[in-house]
């Protein structure tokens, strides 16, 4: 075998493990993406979930304000007449 053909042969392999190499980083770089984007979107999905409770909760107290507002303007009617 010749020099060249050695050199071109050396040449090949050390191209060919990089590519290879860069590949897997490449892929494993991606899989940690969809990771991150599969765990942001649990963490948006029980904010969501929170959101929803609290303005239940909100909607609830807001009733119960209301109702009690209500009764005290009845009470304050009722003692006025």
């Amino acid at each position: 075998m010749s020099r060249g053909s050695r050199v071109a042969l050396a040449v090949s392999v050390v191209l060919s493990a990089l590519t290879v190499t860069a590949v897997h980083v490449q892929q494993r770089r991606e899989r940690e993406r969809l990771h991150r984007g599969v765990l942001r979107d649990l963490e948006r999905l029980s904010q969501k979930e929170e959101n929803i409770r609290l303005l239940e909760e909100q909607i609830t107290l807001t009733k119960q304000l209301k109702e009690e507002r209500d009764k005290m303007l009845m009470e304050k009617g009722s003692q006025q007449s």
